[in-house]
């Protein structure tokens, strides 16, 4: 997705102003944030509800401490998926969608793997509690290379397969 106001709308087949782009692609950046939003409040209420079992005082150091930081990154995700939809209220018919689009994209990159962290730290924590600190470990490593398979080195095969496949 062109989010270059320079670049010709019309150069990948799509007959669209400017505008029309954009407002396209901040649709499809909406949904994107919907789906984020949702796994992103499961694992907040999770963390949130954590706090208040019983067993919560048998977290040792380092459990305690990364559940601190998991709620951080909880903050920071929530924050993050909100920014965009706090920038489209202030700057709402003031002609910036174009602008608009590229920020919110970079918010959501930034979000994604803040997410990322997130989910494979909500996991590690999970195992390391009910299991033990080894397979912890090994869950932490198992879900971020996961993560990186799916969230950067996908999409780049995608991407390189396509211009061998479709070169221009």
């Amino acid at each position: 997705m062109s989010t270059d106001p320079v670049v010709d709308d019309r150069a990948d087949g799509r007959d669209e102003t400017p505008n029309e782009r954009a407002d396209r692609n901040w649709d499809e950046l909406m949904q994107e944030l919907r789906v984020m939003q949702t796994g992103t409040q499961i694992l907040t209420g999770f963390l949130l509800a954590v706090a208040f079992q019983q067993r919560f005082t048998d977290l040792d150091t380092l459990q305690h401490d990364l559940y601190i930081v998991l709620v951080a990154l909880a903050a920071v995700a929530t924050i993050l998926s909100l920014a965009p939809v706090g920038m489209h209220r202030a700057l709402f018919g003031r002609r910036r969608k174009p602008e608009l689009v590229r920020l919110a994209a970079r918010i959501v990159r930034i979000d994604l793997f803040v997410i990322g962290l997130l989910t494979a730290g909500v996991t590690t924590l999970i195992v390391d509690f009910t299991v033990d600190r080894t397979t912890g470990v090994v869950t932490l490593v198992l879900s971020l290379l996961t993560v990186l398979a799916l969230w950067v080195w996908l999409p780049f095969a995608v991407k390189r397969r396509s211009r061998s496949e479709y070169p221009g």
